[in-house]
């Protein structure tokens, strides 16, 4: 098949100058964010005197790598990050096991409850976490199992996937929308059956979705504070979000900021370089699908 050529569009002057104060915001708040970043990331490498100091980016007693052994082992960083880990991986695996062949039968076949359980799940997005988390505290805390650490983070993961799940099925929905049915047609054709179709044909055309959807529910889970406050009560249940939280408290005593801003970096690096990496992904999935 020939590659379609690109059409470069003449340079428009006057479109370019009603852009403009749009670049200029635009301009404004990437220079804002690095600039924000870059201090964050140089205070990790200072030392607390500098940083009050305000000579946080000067380095004048060298750099300090010692910051990032410390928030990694003396902080308990390592086990929020573990855990952060394990519930972000283990979620979003099982959301796309449960979603995505879920958002297929909905997008292609017509049954009695199609339409409501498309509408229950869009209803459900407008939820707030707050008016279910007391029902589910209720029936947990009566279970006596959230001080049990493989139980508790089977709990969390199991909150993590059931608050994603609605989110999850209308995202790739509407994306096994645009594939064009003449593929699974043709596998009618050569015998295939309607879910080896999926596994073998339309689950790997979604992947672009699937990709997109994946990386918005890693980094949703990844930095979500409030469900687990209530339920990782324990440190070894905790995610980085409320750890990072107990460590920002917990510098009104011990005064280790550089610990801290090293603790913060290690904690922001996932979801940098998953933005670093898969941003094509990420622009293709929510720009449109597969149509033809």
């Amino acid at each position: 098949m020939a590659k379609e050529k690109k059409v470069h569009k003449p340079f428009n002057l006057k479109k370019e100058l009603r852009l403009l104060p749009g670049y200029l915001i635009l301009i404004l708040w990437v220079i804002f964010t690095f600039v924000l970043i870059g201090w964050v990331f140089g205070a990790s490498f200072s030392t607390t005197a500098e940083i009050f100091q305000g000579k946080a980016l000067k380095f004048e007693s060298g750099l300090h790598f010692e910051n990032y052994i410390k928030a990694w082992n003396g902080a308990g960083v390592a086990g929020f990050f573990a855990n952060s880990l394990l519930y972000s991986v283990v979620s979003c695996t099982i959301l796309i096991l449960v979603c995505a062949p879920a958002a297929y039968v909905l997008s292609r076949f017509d049954f009695i409850a199609n339409k409501m359980i498309q509408t229950s799940f869009v209803s459900a997005m407008g939820v707030p976490a707050i008016m279910i988390v007391l029902p589910l505290f209720s029936i947990i805390s009566g279970l006596g199992i959230m001080n049990h650490v493989a139980a508790g983070r089977t709990i969390m993961i199991i909150l993590y996937v059931g608050m994603n799940v609605p989110y999850t099925t209308i995202f790739l929905l509407t994306f096994f929308s645009n594939i064009s049915r003449t593929y699974e047609e043709a596998a009618a054709i050569d015998g295939c059956p309607p879910m080896r179709t999926f596994w073998k044909i339309m689950f790997p055309m979604a992947q672009t979705g699937i990709v997109t959807v994946t990386i918005f529910n890693f980094i949703n889970i990844w930095n979500e504070y409030f469900l687990s406050l209530i339920f990782a009560s324990s440190d070894s249940l905790k995610p980085v979000a409320p750890g990072l939280y107990g460590m920002i408290n917990s510098m009104k005593y011990t005064g280790d900021w550089a610990g801290m801003f090293a603790a913060v970096i290690i904690v922001f690096l996932p979801t940098f370089i998953l933005y670093l990496f898969l941003s094509e992904k990420i622009i293709g999935g929510i720009t449109g699908g597969i149509k033809g």
